[in-house]
């Protein structure tokens, strides 16, 4: 059972509704979206019954919720959600792009990044000071120092970042320095980091595990609803399967059933699934034309020098064929794109060094 709380709704009366459910032996966890706020009841129906929710003046609706999944799901949430990273806009008809380079390796590297994305219409800027690979003798991040550099690569160029987190003990300074989180996919199923996430207050970009079922998806993002957050943004970023021509598998199917499925807006990563830069466009073109809310890509200045994922990363002039690519199908498509609103750039500068 969920009780959606109306919009103009005090916190002395989310609190009160908290405490009448504690007060017969249930259990309340508050989420907070851009749009609404909803409590997730926890115990047996009948323990709530005469409790009145319906007749409260700041209930919207009581909502009996059979799904598993009872934050994220469309149930009680009929209409697609909207998350908010900046100025950026996730859902709500619109076509947003996230790039930057997969590591953070340097200050000069990042930068020259951050601009190919900005000049491609990018709203969100990525890059990895923290990087959890397959082998251990890979290069794992810059660390602080990544989050440093992506941090003032961000205030130069306008852009809101979005880095990954892969401890709950790094939570707190990740958010010092970012604007969103990502779980990555070797940590989807990391159930007290999601928890961590959940109660840090920024947004969160989830990404898919290697082998997940998309139930087993949905269920991570509502560990990170239950702790107080349905700021989330679901990424396919393919998954593991007996293909090996290419990185991962794109399971494009996994667009329209998670948009019936869940209210939540979904992303696709065709960096990752295709794992080679001349597929990335294909597989923008089937995310977007399978309803896609936007794309994450890495863009890297010297591909070939990259530290990680460089046979991947897009170059200025393959930015500029996806920038024309999601022009194009979003007009075919009838979809929202800002690509040419250049973000607000008050105080950006350019070429300012790093403070050390």
């Amino acid at each position: 059972m969920v009780i959606v709380v109306k919009k103009d709704a005090p916190g002395e009366a989310i609190a009160g509704l908290v405490k009448q459910v504690e007060d017969v032996g249930g259990q309340a966890f508050v989420s907070r979206g851009a749009e609404r706020t909803i409590i997730g009841l926890v115990g047996d129906a009948d323990l709530f019954a005469g409790l009145g929710f319906r007749s409260n003046r700041w209930v919207e609706k009581v909502v009996r919720i059979s799904s598993s999944h009872k934050l994220v799901s469309r149930e009680h949430h009929e209409s697609a959600s909207e998350v908010r990273v900046g100025n950026a806009v996730f859902g709500d008809g619109r076509i947003t792009l996230i790039a930057g380079p997969c590591a953070v390796e340097t200050y000069e590297q990042t930068l020259a990044a951050a601009w190919m994305a900005r000049a491609a219409g990018a709203q969100v800027l990525r890059g990895g000071a923290y990087k959890p690979r397959t082998s251990p003798y890979a290069f794992q991040g810059l660390g602080e120092r990544g989050l440093e550099i992506l941090a003032e690569a961000g205030r130069q160029t306008g852009l809101p970042t979005v880095t990954e987190v892969i401890t709950p003990s790094d939570v707190a300074l990740v958010v010092r320095h970012a604007d969103m989180l990502q779980v990555g996919a070797r940590n989807m199923q990391n159930f007290a980091l999601l928890q961590a996430v959940g109660e840090s207050g920024l947004p969160v970009l989830l990404k898919r595990g290697l082998s997940a079922t998309i139930d087993e998806w949905l269920m991570a993002a509502e560990y990170i609803a239950q702790r107080g957050s349905l700021n989330i943004v679901l990424c396919e970023r393919g998954i593991r399967t007996y293909e090996t021509r290419t990185r991962n598998t794109l399971d494009i199917a996994a667009v329209p059933v998670l948009r019936q499925a869940s209210h939540l807006p979904v992303v696709v990563d065709p960096s990752h699934s295709g794992g080679d830069r001349s597929l990335v466009l294909p597989l923008a073109r089937a995310a977007l034309a399978a309803g896609a809310d936007g794309l994450i890509v890495d863009v890297h200045p010297e591909p070939e020098t990259a530290l990680c994922d460089g046979p991947q990363a897009l170059q200025a002039s393959e930015m500029a064929m996806l920038k024309a690519t999601v022009a194009e199908l979003g007009e075919v498509l009838g979809r929202l794109r800002d690509l040419d609103a250049a973000p607000d750039l008050a105080g950006a500068q350019r070429g300012v060094p790093l403070p050390v």
